[in-house]
């Protein structure tokens, strides 16, 4: 995994959290469900570079 992909999917992966927590506080559902949906994404595709870069050595 690049450091670029590394430093999106943290980036994605905040991004999520603050929305989460927005929603949480806000009292909406759907910004926090968007927020988890968000930190999914970003596992999955970290996930994916970790699987990638195993193949690679």
């Amino acid at each position: 995994m690049g450091a670029e992909d590394k430093i999106r999917n943290a980036a994605d992966k905040a991004v999520g959290k603050v929305k989460e927590a927005v929603g949480k506080v806000t009292d909406d559902e759907q910004l926090a469900a968007e927020g988890k949906t968000d930190q999914s994404k970003a596992d999955l595709k970290g996930a994916a570079e970790n699987v990638k870069d195993a193949f690679k050595k």
